[in-house]
């Protein structure tokens, strides 16, 4: 009988880490509102993206606003949207 090597996921994890880093890739994650979550939840029906990817393009929208002096106008657009 073979014996399972007790550190096997954590080798697997690690290996995954190091790939994606070497492809360039960071993980970045956090805790959202329920509100968030909630637009999270509906993103993912309506796109069919990976948690990855919702992440990736809501920080280039963010970025995007940024970079043209809009944060202001998307902030007050979610506030006033209760989103």
């Amino acid at each position: 009988m073979r014996k399972k090597n007790p550190y096997a996921n954590a080798e697997k994890q690690k290996r995954f880490r190091e790939k994606q880093k070497a492809l360039g890739k960071k993980m970045v994650r956090g805790y959202v509102t329920p509100q968030a979550l909630t637009c999270y939840e509906e993103i993912l029906d309506k796109t069919s993206w990976s948690d990855s990817e919702v992440l990736s393009n809501a920080l280039r929208i963010t970025y995007a606003a940024y970079k043209k002096g809009q944060i202001r106008m998307l902030n007050q657009y979610l506030e006033d949207n209760d989103l």
